[in-house]
């Protein structure tokens, strides 16, 4: 479990890092009005939509290590069944199983990631 929280904050840290970078880069906005228009604002709109999928990856971190506090990391939140360990591997933040995911794809639930 310790190899775990420490996989999570490292993680969680990463996250925040490219965070702030990419903050930085957004202080920067191209010039865009009637007539004119910048091509750095098409790389700053794009950036705006990155952000906010980093900022729901740290929110899911920050989510996994209170679930780990909790003792509830690994159990699938809609059947309760234990995630894959390789699963939680690739993707520490989830909180579903494979199957509970791919059903909640495919009603519309939640996005490819979880």
């Amino acid at each position: 479990m310790n190899n775990t929280r420490e996989h999570l904050e490292k993680r969680l840290q990463e996250t925040r890092e490219e965070l702030a970078q990419l903050d930085e880069r957004l202080e920067a906005k191209g010039d865009y009005g009637p007539g004119r228009g910048d091509p750095l604002i098409v790389r700053w709109e794009v950036d705006l939509a990155l952000r906010e999928d980093i900022k729901q990856r740290a929110r899911q971190l920050e989510e996994a290590l209170e679930r780990l506090e909790e003792g509830d990391y690994g159990i699938c939140e809609s059947c309760g069944r234990p995630i894959d360990p390789e699963r939680l591997e690739i993707l520490p933040r989830t909180s579903l199983c494979v199957d509970c995911a791919r059903e909640a794809e495919q009603d519309g639930i939640v996005p490819v990631i979880t």
